[in-house]
């Protein structure tokens, strides 16, 4: 069986709970720390089109750089996933892709991520 892809930070606290909870359920996994390695603007899109979302729908907005910003403000999508690439802790976590890599859910509750485990 294939491990889905968890981009993540390893020490947010949902984020070991999504660990823990696949762990339990005996789902493989392969963790993405978005934070270090950073994401493209390409990686960013492919994740959001895989999810049907936006990034607003994305945005971390208890992010202090959200507020010092007045984020999102009047920025069109393009520069928001700009200012994501640049500041990745403005995008919300854990966000988990299928193994096939077609689908992809922002794991908000963390049981979202069953739904495209299996």
């Amino acid at each position: 069986m294939s491990a889905v892809t968890v981009y993540e930070k390893h020490r947010c606290s949902t984020c070991r709970k999504l660990r823990d909870l696949l762990d339990e359920h005996g789902v493989t996994y392969e963790l993405v720390e978005y934070h270090a390695t950073g994401l493209t603007q390409d990686e960013l899109r492919g994740l959001l089109r895989r999810a049907g979302l936006g990034p607003r729908d994305v945005l971390r907005t208890r992010e202090p750089l959200v507020t010092e910003r007045g984020l999102p403000g009047d920025l069109d999508d393009d520069a928001l996933i700009a200012l994501m690439v640049e500041h990745p802790a403005l995008v919300q976590r854990p966000i988990v892709v299928s193994a096939d890599g077609q689908r992809a859910v922002l794991a908000r509750p963390i049981e979202r991520a069953l739904d495209i485990a299996g």
